[in-house]
């Protein structure tokens, strides 16, 4: 998994509460494996005409917005379906991190299993009125500080759970986490099976 420390990118303002993942990845592409085809699935069926031709109107379709890294969202972003593909989407477009009031929870736990961070701030309509009105504007993250700064350079702390930001400051996926337990694993199975050998499996079955 791609660590995440720190981030300054362009921030594009999606104001829709309640976008869900059938918009982030509509169903019939659920099963397409993770991977830069994913980038064209991200908000398919708004970005995409019938004839697959690009609605202009949409925002990530324009410039210079086509190369952001950064959604602020607004309140419930990522709620519906379970899916990991619509991370997959975010990702794949270029997205590491969403702004929130709030997120999906299943939604949220899989960003942080894939390395995108879902950064929860209170209300974001001032920041996303500020990026409208500076079209381009970047916003910083900084994980190991919490701290998230917006255009007109004002910081706001965010909160995050101490195992999640280790996780996602050293690149960590949960195979890789469970690994760097491996030696307390096997001190506990030792232990464990000294004081009750009769639980000790059976060699060669």
């Amino acid at each position: 998994m791609e660590a995440f420390t720190t981030l300054s990118a362009i921030a594009v303002p999606l104001d829709e509460a309640n976008i869900d993942t059938n918009q982030l990845c509509p169903t019939r592409f659920n099963k397409l494996p993770d991977g830069p085809e994913m980038a064209s699935v991200l908000f398919h069926d708004l970005r995409f005409d019938l004839d697959g031709e690009e609605r202009p109107e949409f925002i990530l379709n324009r410039l210079p917005y086509r190369n952001a890294g950064i959604i602020v969202a607004d309140r419930n972003f990522g709620c519906g379906s379970s899916r990991e593909s619509a991370v997959y989407a975010l990702k794949a477009f270029g997205i590491r991190a969403v702004i929130a009031p709030s997120f999906g929870d299943i939604f949220a736990g899989n960003c942080f299993r894939n390395g995108l961070l879902p950064v929860v701030v209170p209300d974001t309509t001032a920041m996303r009125q500020q990026i409208h009105a500076e079209v381009g504007a970047a916003i910083g993250i900084d994980l190991p500080a919490q701290i998230v700064t917006g255009p007109d350079g004002i910081a706001t702390r965010f909160d995050i759970h101490p195992l999640r930001k280790q996780c996602l400051v050293e690149g960590l996926d949960d195979i890789r986490l469970t690994i760097g337990y491996r030696d307390r694993i096997a001190a506990f199975e030792k232990q464990h099976h000294a004081a009750r050998p009769y639980l000790a499996p059976i060699r060669g079955m």
